[in-house]
């Protein structure tokens, strides 16, 4: 038996647990994880902490340790998009998506772009934005909040997602985010979700990056019909 050492997104940490589980059912391997904003982690990889696996939020990380030698291979294993999270009182009030987001009386909040591929996807909304609303999507860039997923940002709390918890203790009206999370937030109750439409929608490729062949089992286990199930059942793409 030996042990698996990985770096996930946060995001991740949602699915984690059932997918590990399930691995370890058909491998004999220990899997260790430290979830994180991907940035963040990759600036842990690249200065030395032994890692077998990086599952990234997107692709450009992974393809930076492969092109610096410190990666075997990237592959990508699922996919996520965003949405917004509002309250049920701005929900009542039934204006569209985009409306809301251009509108300069609500505080947007987003992660923090760099250190949180989350907040580097709401950017690169922003700039479409920019493209068919000129000047409205550069206002966006220098009024959203990055709050989360920063190395200065405060924790979530424990048991929390992020975007109920900017919501309900009042730091932001809406907050752009992972479409994944849709089911934890649904279930809570607390936040509306809208999905952003097609011609919008920015799609987060993850991709994790195999630095070593202790980690290859994982790896093809995350490219399995049964992980994409897992995956898709808990929010995200196929």
């Amino acid at each position: 038996m030996s042990d698996i050492r990985v770096f996930a997104a946060g995001s991740l940490r949602i699915v984690w647990p059932e997918l590990m589980r399930q691995f370890k059912l058909q491998n004999r391997h220990t899997v260790t994880t430290d979830f994180g904003p991907a940035g963040l982690l990759l600036q842990r990889i690249e200065q030395g902490e032994p890692c077998h696996l990086f599952a990234s939020a997107n692709s450009a990380h992974p393809q930076r340790l492969f092109d610096a030698g410190r990666a075997l291979t990237t592959r990508i294993f699922t996919h996520n998009s965003l949405c917004l999270s509002i309250s049920p009182s701005l929900a009542a009030e039934k204006r569209e998506w985009l409306d809301m987001l251009l509108d300069p009386s609500l505080r947007v909040a987003t992660s923090t772009p760099l250190s949180d591929p989350s907040g580097d996807y709401a950017w690169e909304l922003f700039e479409l934005i920019e493209a068919s609303h000129p000047t409205r999507g550069d206002e966006l860039k220098r009024r959203a909040m990055p709050l989360v997923g920063g190395p200065e940002s405060p924790a979530v709390p424990a048991g929390k997602v992020a975007a109920s918890w900017l919501l309900e203790s009042g730091q932001a009206d809406l907050f752009i985010g992972y479409q994944s999370y849709s089911p934890l937030l649904k279930a809570e109750g607390k936040v509306v979700i809208l999905p952003i439409p097609a011609p919008w929608q920015i799609q987060a490729d993850y991709t994790f990056a195999l630095c070593s062949r202790e980690a290859e089992a994982l790896g093809e286990f995350l490219l399995s019909k049964e992980a994409k199930a897992l995956f898709h059942r808990a929010g995200f793409g196929r």
